[in-house]
């Protein structure tokens, strides 16, 4: 499962790219940034998850020999 630490990451990194977008930027846009970068780096880590494990089940399909 993923850690805490890289989700705060994705959060930090969010809030820092608003920041460098709009350095007048409001509290709540920033809220708005860091939750986006939170759930963000948690889809991204499921979805590379789901695509590895179907690589997975891939590679063992194309090693069965087919029946005669």
């Amino acid at each position: 499962m993923m850690g805490i630490l890289e989700e705060v990451i994705g959060a930090v990194a969010a809030v820092e790219g608003v920041k460098k977008l709009d350095p007048n930027a409001s509290l709540l846009t920033e809220g708005i940034a860091a939750v986006v970068g939170y759930k963000g780096v948690e889809a991204v880590t499921d979805h590379l998850a789901e695509k590895k494990d179907d690589d997975s089940t891939d590679s063992t399909d194309s090693t069965e020999q087919p029946a005669a």
